[in-house]
Parts: structure tokens; sequence; C-alpha cells
């Protein structure tokens, strides 16, 4: 496995105890540096990818490497989804570039920082998906035949011509949509996103008690925000008690979602929104000493 799935990022900011979610600067030059500091970046001068064409889905049997299931990285169990046909995510990509261009992928491949390519944690590899970024609609086919990338809160790894194609290498992470495609799976891509407006979360109720599917706030467009889940409880109580353990840490912006299924009702305690993924990162590292290492993303 590439090192660079090995390495964790260093978190740049913390929550501070009124509850808000302060954002941290950010590198807006177009060709880099990925936002974790591990040494990797874009290539000295920006390079136009536009004509990079997007990978081509084929039918391709799983690789001889890469595709051990479950497998353990950083003390981290992982299992692979049974396919990658069906595989639907939502999540934060980021990218990586000039470190690892011309080292081996998982699947024993030639990582090309300027093909379309991209690393992800359980699908059979090789597997085509469009990725889509959700705050401008921009859409790629890239072919995922690497793993991680190993980060806490981070779904898939894009190539740098892939993360140039979606306007993300100054920020380093985008929000993005990830759906495998297969060689008959090629519509048109999805219908283009408003950017989402900035949203003031310390003008929420610290802690909310309750909200159902349709109250979770939404900006105009549909451009999502980004919540964390802590827990799904399907006793009422249970939710409370974390929702209180939440509090007690100040952790604010929290609320419990009521989700029935049939007959069976699961109480899901999430905090947010949360405005940026700088916010996501420490939010996430202020949790853990509380007892909530299991953080799911969800983006609505």
């Amino acid at each position: 496995m590439p090192r660079h799935k090995f390495l964790c990022f260093v978190l740049p900011l913390f929550l501070v105890g009124c509850g808000e979610f302060p954002q941290a600067p950010r590198d807006t030059r177009p060709w880099g540096p990925p936002s974790a500091p591990r040494g990797d970046h874009g290539p000295a001068e920006p390079v136009d990818v536009s004509k990079v064409p997007d990978a081509v889905p084929g039918d391709e049997t799983p690789s001889r490497y890469g595709n051990a299931s479950p497998y353990t990285v950083l003390g981290k169990t992982y299992s692979l989804v049974p396919a990658c046909k069906g595989y639907h995510d939502r999540g934060i990509a980021s990218w990586y570039g000039t470190q690892f261009h011309g080292g081996k992928t998982s699947d024993g491949e030639t990582y090309d920082m300027y093909a379309m390519s991209a690393a992800n944690k359980v699908v059979p590899i090789p597997c085509y998906a469009r990725v889509t970024n959700l705050r401008n609609g921009k859409s790629v086919i890239v072919k995922i035949n690497d793993r991680g990338p190993f980060v806490e809160n981070r779904l898939i790894d894009l190539s740098y011509a892939a993360a140039s194609k979606l306007e993300m290498l100054g920020t380093g992470t985008s929000l993005v949509e990830v759906t495998a495609v297969g060689p008959g799976d090629l519509g048109p891509p999805p219908t283009t996103i408003a950017p989402a407006p900035a949203v003031d979360v310390t003008a929420l109720p610290p802690a909310a008690t309750t909200a159902s599917t349709s109250s979770v706030p939404l900006p105009a467009g549909g451009a999502p925000l980004i919540y964390l889940q802590v827990g799904a409880f399907a006793e009422r109580s249970n939710a409370d008690a974390a929702l209180q353990k939440l509090n007690i840490g100040g952790i604010q912006h929290g609320l419990i979602l009521p989700v029935t299924e049939g007959t069976h009702t699961l109480y899901k305690v999430r905090i947010g929104p949360v405005p940026d993924v700088d916010a996501v990162d420490a939010l996430t590292a202020r949790l853990a000493p509380l007892g909530f290492q299991d953080v799911q993303i969800v983006i609505p």
C-alpha cells in the first residue's frame, strides 16, 4: 500500500468553548498543496488538465493485490463491500500529488497524478466511480485503484487531475458524492448544484432536543451541509444521555433525530450543521475523549 495512506492529519484548529465553529484560513492557490501537512503538494506551477479525459469504465476482475478483506491499518479494521456495483456514499474528498507520483498503487499500477484515478477504503479495486463536487455540481469519472485515505473523516483521495477538474485544489478538500459506475451506467452528469450560502451556526439553539427530518436545515438550492452523527439508539433515554454528555463536554448544537423504519424507531444523535472540513476535524478530536469514537459524517 502507498505510504501516504498511513500518515495522519495534524489538526489546525480547535473548537472554542462558546460552541462556535471557527474557520481556518485557506490556501487558495489553484494548484495546491493538499490540506494535510504531509509533505505532499501539487506541481510547482499549475498544470492544465482540462483536456485529460475521464476514466472509461470497463468490465474488470478484482485485482490480485489490494483486495484483502478484512484488513487493518493504524489499528482500525476495514471490510470491503461485496461489489463495486451499487456503491454510493457522500463524504469528504481529499487529494494527493507529487509525493506519490510514479509510485505503486494498491493494485500494482503506477500512480499518475495527471490521470483520473482515486483511492478508497472499502470498494473492491479496480472500481470506476462518478465523483461529484456537492458545492459546485462539477463531476468526473475516476478509476479507483488505490487504498485510503486512512485519515479520519475522509471518504476518497483523488488524483491531482481529478481534484483540479472538481475545482478543489486550493482548499484541499470538498464535500462529494461517490457513485460506482459500469460500462452501461454513463448517463448525463447530475444537474449543477447551487453553491451553499454561509450559515451562522452560532444562531442555532445550543441543544435542540428533537428534530424531524424535514426540519433539518438545508441552504437554498439543495447544497448540503455537514452533520456529525455520534450514535443511533433504540431507546430515547440513551439518546438523551448522549446529548447530555455532549453538553457537559462543552459540545453544543446537538440534536436528536427520530427515524422510523417499519415498526422500529432509531434516535440518532447529531451535531451541526458544521460549516467546513477544518471544523469537522477539530470537533472529531474533541469528541474522542468524551467516548464518541465512531463518529459518522452525514451530508443530507
